[in-house]
């Protein structure tokens, strides 16, 4: 039987801003691709990336396996690996060479080699798997251990065969998510990542996934893995995971990493019974869409489950914006969700995205308004971003000329032309961040002087950066008013 090593291309030193954070996450996809090979019986290693200092780490590990099979199989439900850096795909294409110097069967599975499978397979690669990897990943193996020379019978899959570029046909989406095994946790050591987020933060959060894909179609947002079908795990299922986690690594808190958490109706309320029967109190925060979370119904489970934070793709302040984008959202949805998380105890925090074509002075300041009124618990700002396959990437992709992807997630840089310079988004990004501060500050302010003797120190603190951010926004505006003006 082959022998298989499996990593993944995400270096978290490669990415300065995540690495400033310090809040890492296990690559979740590889975790079950891994699972899934063991289960069928095949002899697998892994290296995790995510500490490394460089590709070049992979060398030793490569001349002690001696593997057969080398796959490098990124995690498909974080947005930092949807995002396409240049940075990882670098280092991943070093790994690919330093591979087949041992004459390793090279296989990717990640977003950017399904949206670039050609540009793999010309650095190395000689399978590139195309969506959802698990079946897909399993019949490769098998092949290549059978001596298969054509693999064209392979759904899911781009290869080179006789210098002719082949493409099979999409494989089918798997629906019973509970039949696949929970990810292959025994593989990963845990320590550097409790340690570097009690560190950060005070308390260690690790990963989950209970379902695949999104039925919404956002015209910017690309679902190369998962694609618009919806499907998702039981409630059973995600607590036996979750108890077993609890017992293993004794997490405080979990992220669900899901695009969108428990769409199907009465999946949440049923989650939070499956808890409280398991005795198993948890913290843990979620991605979920405004009109979703607009109904007091489900917010209240969500609650009474154990969440405490949402982000919520927010988006723009201003509704033109939002219906360009095909959000499907409103500005009033986006403000009564915020007063019912706010009411049942979580933290409601924005996604916001400057730049989306055809977007004005106007609309931005339509945003700014919205989030300084709003005042979400914490805030996350882009710039819009053209990934492959979306109805926007179409649009923009004859202005991208030869960058088309950023090289880590703070480099802001707006590729397309439209109403003001790249460099107005990214002191915009500065400027929107000193004003949310400010506004924030003067909110605790007022928190104080209504309410004295129920000042804590984390209201004091926060009221008194308002000696800081006063004039950092005031200076942030100048500068903003000055490129607005070339």
């Amino acid at each position: 039987m082959k022998k298989i090593l499996i990593t993944h291309s995400y270096f978290l030193r490669f990415d300065p801003k995540q690495w400033a954070t310090a809040k890492p996450y296990a690559p979740l996809g590889t975790l079950y691709g891994a699972a899934v090979l063991q289960q069928n019986g095949y002899a697998v290693s892994f290296f995790d990336t995510m500490f490394s200092h460089n590709a070049e780490e992979i060398i030793p590990v490569l001349g002690r396996e001696r593997p057969d099979i080398f796959i490098i199989y990124d995690d498909g439900f974080n947005y930092l690996t949807k995002m396409c850096l240049t940075n990882m795909r670098d280092a991943a294409f070093k790994m690919t060479r330093f591979a087949k110097e041992i004459n390793c069967t090279v296989i990717f599975s990640s977003s950017d080699s399904t949206d670039h499978f050609e540009s793999y397979l010309d650095n190395g690669a000689d399978y590139v798997i195309i969506g959802e990897p698990e079946a897909t990943l399993l019949k490769l193996v098998e092949a290549i251990g059978n001596n298969y020379t054509d693999f064209s019978s392979i759904d899911g899959l781009a290869f080179k065969l006789k210098g002719n570029l082949i493409k099979t046909k999409r494989a089918v989406v798997l629906r019973e998510l509970d039949s696949i095994p929970f990810p292959a946790w025994d593989m990963i050591d845990m320590a550097p990542y409790k340690k570097m987020w009690m560190k950060s933060s005070g308390y260690f959060s690790m990963n989950m996934a209970t379902t695949r894909g999104c039925p919404f179609k956002c015209n910017w947002c690309a679902k190369p893995i998962y694609g618009n079908r919806y499907n998702s795990r039981s409630p059973e299922n995600v607590v036996a995971e979750l108890k077993m986690l609890k017992e293993k690594f004794n997490f405080d808190h979990i992220w669900f990493c899901d695009d969108i958490f428990g769409l199907k109706p009465g999946w949440v309320n049923e989650f939070a019974d499956r808890l409280q029967q398991q005795n198993l109190k948890i913290r843990f925060k979620i991605q979920a869409r405004a009109d979703l979370l607009a109904d007091k119904f489900e917010i209240s489970a969500l609650s009474r489950a154990g969440c405490d934070t949402v982000w919520m793709g927010a988006e723009s302040g201003s509704q033109k914006i939002l219906d360009a984008m095909d959000k499907g959202t409103t500005i009033a949805q986006i403000e009564t969700s915020t007063r019912l998380m706010r009411e049942n105890g979580i933290k409601p925090c924005f996604f916001i995205q400057f730049g989306y074509p055809g977007e004005t002075k106007e609309d931005i300041n339509l945003t700014i308004k919205m989030i300084n009124t709003l005042l979400p618990d914490e805030l996350g700002i882009s710039v819009s971003y053209p990934l492959p396959g979306t109805v926007f990437y179409e649009n923009v992709k004859s202005e991208l000329k030869q960058k088309a992807n950023w090289s880590d997630s703070n480099e802001l840089v707006l590729m397309f032309q439209n109403t003001y310079q790249p460099a107005f988004y990214r002191q915009l990004h500065r400027y929107v961040h000193k004003t949310y501060r400010k506004h924030l500050a003067f909110e605790n302010l007022k928190k104080m002087f209504l309410n004295p003797l129920k000042t804590d120190g984390i209201t004091l603190k926060r009221a008194m950066s308002s000696i800081y951010y006063l004039p950092s926004a005031m200076i942030n505006k100048f500068k903003l008013n000055k490129l607005e003006k070339r």
